[in-house]
Formats: structure tokens, C-alpha cells, sequence
């Protein structure tokens, strides 16, 4: 059982190329998406396509929660370089967001930083914490 419902809910598991999952392409749209991403639905609102895969569907029906993109593929039984090419396709369609990214026309809470890195105050913090115990 899945903290993100059944399994019997995911896409079958039978085998299918890969190349179909992706329809046909072995690359994403982004480069900046790796397997520790973490990805979380857009609450817009918005519904997927009737003509969605079933990998896209269960893909965004995991991410109601933050989850990271190595995981998804794990639950969706998938190689993570397929998982990436799907996950950046509903990022582009505005269906997920990468955490850490603001939506457009947003800035970052904090001054001085950019979206999905912390705070430099933070981090000379924790680095002077960990001076001291060494």
C-alpha cells in the first residue's frame, strides 16, 4: 500500500518501450531536472487532457504532495530518465512546478536570494555551527 492511494491505481506494469511512454523523444525539454527534484501539483484547478497517458496522470495524482522525482519513478515503475522526460512535459505544461521555483512575476520571499537556494545567513550560520565542533 502507497502513501499515495493503491497500487492498483498506478499504470499497469506490464512492460512498454520507453520510447512510448515519452512519445518518442529520449531527452526533456529542461536540462535542470534531476532525480533529487522535487515536484509538487500546480492547485490551479486546471485538468489534464483527455488524451493524457496514464503515466502523466498518475504522475500528478502522486504529486499532491512534495515528492521527488526518483520516487516517482520508483512508484510508476519506470526508468528515471523516462520519469524525467514525462515530468518536465507537465513542468512545461504548467501542471507541476519544480519546488523551490516561484511562479512567474513572483520573487523570492527572502532578499537576496535566488528561487530554491537558502539564505546566505543561514548557511554562514550552520557552517560556523559546524566549526565549532570540530
Amino acid at each position: 500500500m502507497s502513501v499515495f492511494g493503491r497500487f492498483d491505481e498506478l499504470p499497469d506494469p506490464r512492460p512498454v518501450p520507453s520510447y512510448v511512454v515519452t512519445g518518442g523523444r529520449a531527452r526533456p525539454t529542461r536540462n535542470t531536472m534531476r532525480p533529487e527534484t522535487l515536484l509538487v501539483a500546480v492547485g490551479d484547478g486546471k485538468q489534464l487532457p483527455v488524451t493524457a497517458s496514464s503515466e502523466k496522470r498518475a504522475l500528478l495524482k502522486m504529486c499532491r504532495r512534495l515528492l521527488s522525482l526518483v520516487e516517482a519513478a520508483a512508484y510508476l515503475r519506470l526508468p528515471v530518465s523516462v520519469a524525467v522526460v514525462v515530468a518536465c512535459d507537465l513542468v512545461d505544461e504548467g501542471f507541476l512546478r519544480v519546488s523551490g521555483e516561484f511562479p512567474a512575476g513572483t520573487d523570492s520571499p527572502l532578499p537576496d536570494t535566488r528561487p530554491g537556494r537558502p539564505d546566505l545567513d543561514l548557511l554562514e550560520e550552520v557552517l560556523h555551527g559546524l566549526r565549532k565542533l570540530a
